[in-house]
């Protein structure tokens, strides 16, 4: 596992950025998915709902349905209020819990734990573990089982738990609670056919499936899913979405090409990160032709490094934000000792603006992943 030892996190981190982020969590308000009512959605106050993001109102309707898609166009007013109602608790508690690693002030887990009790404890406010209403498109259906990378940013929360374990604020039943609920959804993901849809996409959204059952699995000691996550790894999303040089084809066909390009793989080195252990390590692995992570990370560097040498299209928005310092860079740098990608890390924004962009960084706080895994 790549880790990086406490003596060393200012080297890698600004702990005092951090601190600063965490001191105005302590007096935010906690959120909750009740908190928002989706007028369209099929279900009740504590189901999630998001609309596609691509899907516009017909203009050869007087209603407007059915939708109709534009690929890589964002539509403003789709419903997106859960998705940042979700975001912004896991933003919260991931900023709390790396405060609380990082100065052990109680102050900070016990404001984290109140976020994570009330999202998903709380029988008043709690969301229920499905996505059955995620990504809906108007006139369509009711949610798509390629709306549960919604909830790819919930993979920092039991990394966030992990580190507010040593917290008394951090009880046995709350613990407990939170292993229920990242179990149920677990195994909602990965028995409903909306989840197996997702599992078997053969682009990113297959890829943000297992990074998401991976780390769920991990927190919920489920071991015959990360062995599951780990073959398919190996006979599925290296074989069947790499080509030879280390791209990833179809997110290059994309309308976005250099930014679904750095989100493949950002998640391909988290997924890496989790799955890997001392007996099957996935840093290393490759299969005859070459292909496997470190490929990968060959590929895109040159184009992080010197945009302009891009050779494909240029992304039909959001050009301009790419790149930001990805957590990916810092783990995949660390784990392959490339000082360009840890230098992209250290130079890079690593607080963008930029909507799109912040909605395609799954991990927030990489130093709770590089310290939870430690020994």
């Amino acid at each position: 596992m790549v880790t990086i030892a406490r003596e060393r996190w200012k080297e890698y981190f600004d702990v005092d950025f951090i601190v600063n982020k965490a001191e105005r969590s302590l007096s935010a308000a906690t959120v909750h998915i009740t908190d928002a009512v989706a007028s369209k959605s099929e279900g009740g106050i504590h189901d999630y709902y998001s609309n596609g993001d691509y899907w516009w109102p017909n203009p050869d309707t007087p209603d407007g349905l059915p939708y109709v898609r534009k690929d890589g166009q964002s539509n403003p007013d789709n419903f997106d209020r859960h998705r940042l109602i979700l975001r912004e608790m896991r933003t919260h508690v991931a900023q709390l819990a790396s405060a609380y690693v990082i100065t052990g002030h109680e102050e900070y887990a016990h404001k984290a734990v109140m976020f994570l009790k009330e999202f998903f404890l709380d029988e008043r406010t709690r969301m229920n573990p499905h996505l059955l209403y995620a990504q809906a498109i108007p006139g369509v259906c009711a949610g798509r089982g390629i709306g549960i990378i919604d909830t790819l940013h919930l993979i920092d929360v039991p990394m966030a738990v992990q580190a507010l374990i040593s917290s008394a604020h951090m009880t046995d039943d709350v613990l407990a609670g939170l292993q229920r609920w990242f179990g149920d959804y677990l195994y909602w993901m990965s028995h409903h056919e909306n989840g197996l849809e997702e599992m078997n996409q053969n682009n990113n959204h297959s890829v943000c499936w297992f990074v998401q059952a991976a780390a769920f699995a991990h927190f919920t000691r489920n071991d015959e899913m990360l062995q599951f996550c780990r073959a398919r790894f190996k006979e599925q999303l290296i074989p069947d979405q790499m080509a030879l040089d280390g791209s990833f084809p179809r997110e290059i066909a994309r309308t976005k090409p250099y930014g679904y390009s750095i989100f493949v793989l950002d998640n391909m080195v988290t997924l890496t990160h989790v799955l890997s252990t001392p007996d099957d390590d996935l840093w290393k692995f490759e299969l005859a032709d070459g292909r496997g992570i470190r490929k990968a990370v060959q590929f895109l560097l040159p184009y992080l490094v010197e945009k302009e040498r891009w050779p494909f299209a240029q992304d039909v928005e959001y050009y301009q934000h790419w790149p930001a310092a990805m957590s990916s860079f810092l783990i995949a740098g660390l784990a392959y000792g490339l000082e360009p990608y840890l230098d992209l890390w250290n130079t890079l924004e690593r607080d963008p603006q930029a909507g799109e962009v912040r909605r395609n960084m799954a991990i927030r706080q990489p130093l709770l992943w590089l310290a939870a895994f430690e020994e």
